[in-house]
């Protein structure tokens, strides 16, 4: 029986998710539009569309999966559904994670100012690599979600039986002692987006903060855009490493089913599932001047049509 927070909290994700929705709508579009008759497409553009696509998709998907848990509470619970729900969901998650991460590295090779031979050699050749380091995404994450194929069977089984157990550790052990161990193995390189996150973060806001410092020692005390600008793109970047991170742990945590099925642990991590994304969305649109113009310019064609019909 689902309690009053488990439904205030899908009720909360799926506005959340909607939010998202939109927002990777607008950023699809934008990009879209501006690769539209170009014969080759900016690697920036390339990363923006898959990581809005990948995100577009997973978020219209939890939105039907929490209208079904409030609707019709265990019809996913079916064996069939729970296997095409438990793989989808793995690999449009993943994918994200390595799209968010392959978008931290780009950031910090086209931006940050190092000198060093390798990081330079990757600036000359980072639009060259682009769609093979989105193609190991793809592949990395539908290996991941392979597993969950002859997984999924025993999560059904101990999600039937819990409804009649009054110990939920009980649950918790039953999950572990199937294929968890070939989960285990083959979800052990979901960490390598986190890291190149993380390092790439990392390196960027060092970057950033070292010539923001050199910028406000030379400043003549007017307001300097150029140091406006790096200020906004340090806060973004803390921004986009803070929500990857949660986004990443709450991701585990539903994956390895740690929480007991409509816990207030699981209700947690659903919605900080559906926040982190949606936040960056919103972030991402804040930082780019062509996400933000696209929204006024649909508005603006919609009102001159509709004064057009009205003639």
């Amino acid at each position: 029986m689902m309690t009053s927070f488990a439904l205030l909290c899908l009720s909360i994700a799926i506005i959340e998710s909607m939010a998202g929705i939109l927002g990777n709508g607008i950023i699809l579009a934008a990009s879209s539009l501006s690769c539209i008759g170009s014969k080759t497409w900016p690697p920036y553009d390339i990363i923006v569309i898959s990581l809005s696509s990948s995100r577009f998709i997973v978020q219209s998907w939890n939105t039907l999966d929490y209208f079904m848990n409030i609707f019709y509470e265990n019809f996913f619970y079916k064996e069939n559904l729970l296997t095409a729900a438990k793989i989808m969901f793995t690999f449009l998650s993943y994918s994200s994670l390595w799209f968010g991460a392959w978008l931290s590295v780009f950031y910090c090779i086209k931006v940050a100012s190092f000198t060093q031979s390798f990081f330079i050699w990757l600036k000359l050749r980072i639009a060259r690599l682009v769609p093979w380091m989105l193609l190991t995404s793809w592949l990395c994450s539908f290996t991941a979600a392979i597993p969950f194929t002859w997984d999924v069977y025993s999560v059904h089984e101990n999600i039937t039986a819990l409804s009649s157990m009054t110990n939920t550790s009980a649950w918790t052990t039953t999950r572990k002692d199937n294929l968890g161990l070939l989960i285990l193995i083959c979800n052990a390189g979901i960490g390598m987006p986190l890291i190149l996150s993380v390092v790439s973060s990392v390196l960027l806001i060092w970057s950033l903060w070292i010539h923001t410092r050199r910028m406000q020692n030379n400043a003549s005390g007017f307001r300097d855009p150029s140091l406006e600008a790096h200020m906004k793109a340090i806060k973004s970047v803390c921004s986009f490493l803070f929500l990857y991170i949660i986004y990443f742990i709450c991701v585990l945590f539903i994956l390895f089913n740690i929480f007991s099925p409509l816990s207030n642990g699981e209700m947690i991590c659903v919605v900080l599932m559906a926040a982190c994304p949606t936040a960056h969305t919103l972030v991402l649109i804040w930082s780019n001047p062509k996400f933000q113009q696209l929204p006024p310019r649909i508005w603006h064609h919609i009102n001159c049509h509709g004064r057009t019909a009205c003639m």
